[in-house]
Formats: C-alpha cells, structure tokens, sequence
C-alpha cells in the first residue's frame, strides 16, 4: 500500500507541468524599451540642465525683473531701440548710432563745450565702468554731443576708451526723455546689449550716490550673463 501511494506521488509529480512558461521570459521587444526610454528622459534632463540658466536669466530680466524698490534708476517701459541716425566721431567720420550696440552702453548727453556737469558725468561714467572689474569688458561710456560746438582739447585726454559721437539734437530728444522739469543732460541713460534704451538714473547723479547706480549696472549684467557677450572695442 505504501509503495504503490509512493508511485502515485511519483507519477503525479512527473505529471506536474513546469512552472516557468514561455511567458515568464522578458520577450525582446520588451527589455529593449526600458533603455530606451531610460535613455531619453537621461537626454531631455542633461538638455534641460543646460537651457535653465539660459530660461532663468531670460526670466530674471524680461519677465521678473528687479522690484522698484531695489532698484536706483528708473526702468524704462516700453523700451526703446536706438534710432537710425548718423553720428559723427571726434576725427570727422561718420558712424551710426545704432554701431555701438552689442555692448551695455552707459550713455550720457551734453554739448561739445562740456561744463562742470558735463565733466562730472564724464568721470562718473568712467568710473562706474573701471569699478565693475572684470565685468567691465561688457560695458561701453558713451557720450553723445547734441550741439556742433568744439570739444576742448584738454578734456580730449579724459575721453580714452569712451565712444563719442555728435548726434542731431532732435534725434536724441524723440528718443530719450528726461524726468519731468529736467533737461535731457542732467541723466545718466543705461542701453542694453540689443540697443534699447532701459533705464535712466535721477538728475542729480553724484559720488555719493554712484554706488546705487553701479548696483542697478551689476543685478543688469548678472541677469544677461547667459546672452551678453563682451569684447567690442569702443572708440572715440
């Protein structure tokens, strides 16, 4: 009796079919797949690891943009783009005025006789630059001259590295505006990369305030880092 249970547990064993069918393997198809789509979300992470700074700063200074607060000069809304009219440098030639954009300009504006805020602009100008370090390659002075007076010899000296061109006047005054009961040559005028005029410091910039206006010039170039490209030379 025992022996013959021990043979029908035998047979029924034998009998048993295997538990591992064809249906347990992974099929081909199916094990290519999952490095495939590992692959591709590993590719779309590294690209958008690379665009977010490119996003952010785009995002920083067109949509968020520093807080009225916080900030020293007076953004301009709408922009707007450096007109095409012709300048003309010191030595006579002729040059658009639209040539110096693909720098951040700090612009300002006075007649060839330059007075003593003319001058004191002038420096400011020099100085905001020198003062940004190694950033200062992105930033160009720029002095605009709306009158066909002669520029004195002796500043010609303090004018190395500055561009300077004499613009028409009426040119200048459809495009830049001052603060209202000011004259268009009592502001410093900030103009980006793309030759839009964007911001404008009060009347009455000085050493003791030039601090706050070379903190707006930094958040600027912070923001564009990722599109602005430095290096164009400047001329007078």
């Amino acid at each position: 009796m025992s022996g013959s249970k021990l043979l029908d547990r035998s047979n029924n064993a034998v009998d048993e079919p295997l538990g591992l069918t064809v249906h347990d393997l992974p099929q081909p198809a199916q094990a290519m797949a999952v490095p495939r789509r590992r692959g591709r979300w590993t590719m779309l992470a590294v690209l958008l690891a690379c665009a977010a700074p490119v996003v952010a700063s785009y995002l920083t200074y067109y949509v968020i943009r520093p807080e009225a607060r916080r900030v020293y000069g007076e953004l301009i809304d709408p922009q707007r783009p450096l007109p095409a009219v012709q300048g003309l440098r010191l030595d006579g030639q002729a040059l658009p005025l639209p040539s110096p954009k693909g720098q951040w300009l700090l612009v300002s504006v006075a007649g060839g006789a330059c007075d003593a805020a003319c001058a004191e602009h002038l420096y400011l100008q020099r100085q905001l630059r020198e003062g940004l370090g190694k950033e200062k390659d992105r930033v160009d002075w720029v002095w605009l001259i709306d009158d066909d007076v002669p520029v004195p010899d002796a500043l010609r000296p303090a004018l190395t590295g500055a561009t300077v061109l004499r613009v028409p006047s009426a040119a200048l005054t459809q495009w830049l505006t001052p603060a209202s009961g000011q004259p268009l040559a009592q502001h410093l005028y900030v103009v980006d990369p793309i030759g839009n005029w964007m911001m404008r410091f009060p009347a009455g910039l000085d050493r003791a305030t030039a601090s706050r206006a070379k903190r707006d010039i930094e958040r600027l170039l912070r923001a564009s880092a990722f599109w602005d490209q430095a290096g164009r030379a400047a001329g007078n």
